[in-house]
């Protein structure tokens, strides 16, 4: 049993949880962080000593760091093609995982923060403006490349890069902002419904 340590509200916790999911892994999810139990405490910084969530126990093996446990599930319970053995399949998943987590992350924490957080220090309109321009052009590559696929992320078969994309994704289409229209990247989400998981974890109602 697989035990999840995050607030379901987390889009790193949900990227966990959805991967579980496609793998048949049963597990239990405990909220922590947020509104919910602190992640400053002893016990959880035993656990991880950054103090964020997602955290999983394996049996008394722990990790943190959400996209470090995917792998890591894939690699002991998970197989082909989820996260593919054959070295340039894998690195083609990895690089989009890492664009997601490196340079798509960084473009939609402003307007995130602004526009769905409320946070009272990212309302500069200029800076928003940005960011906002910034998110969709970086969804804009990710659209030309899904169209050149005509599938999936990192190819024909579904992996461990689309369940962090889609996240992304899903956090764009759910921010009330100017978005442009990028038919491959709707494309993809609507083939993404078939997946395991994606209901409960991705297009759940929360960005």
């Amino acid at each position: 049993m697989i035990t999840v340590l995050g607030k379901v509200t987390s889009i790193n916790v949900r990227k966990v949880l959805w991967c579980c999911t496609e793998l048949g892994l049963p597990f239990q999810q405990e909220n922590w962080g947020g509104d919910f139990q602190t992640t400053q405490t002893p016990e959880f910084l035993a656990l991880n000593p950054h103090g964020l969530v997602p955290v999983i126990r394996d049996g008394d093996f722990v990790l943190w760091e959400s996209n470090s446990i995917l792998r890591y599930l894939a690699n002991r319970y998970g197989a082909d093609p989820l996260y593919p053995q054959e070295p340039r399949r894998r690195a083609q998943v990895d690089q989009w995982m890492d664009w997601q987590a490196s340079d798509l992350n960084s473009a939609w924490r402003y307007a995130f923060l602004s526009l769905v957080r409320k946070s009272p220090a990212h309302q500069q309109p200029t800076e928003l403006a940005a960011a906002v321009a910034g998110w969709n052009a970086h969804m804009g590559r990710l659209d030309r490349h899904l169209d050149a696929t005509g599938a999936y992320v990192a190819g024909q078969d579904f992996t461990l890069a689309d369940i962090t994309i889609a996240l992304s994704v899903n956090r764009w289409l759910s921010t009330p902002m100017e978005r442009p229209d990028y038919p491959a990247v709707a494309s993809y989400f609507e083939r993404l419904r078939e997946r395991p998981g994606f209901g409960a974890h991705c297009d759940n109602g929360v960005p």
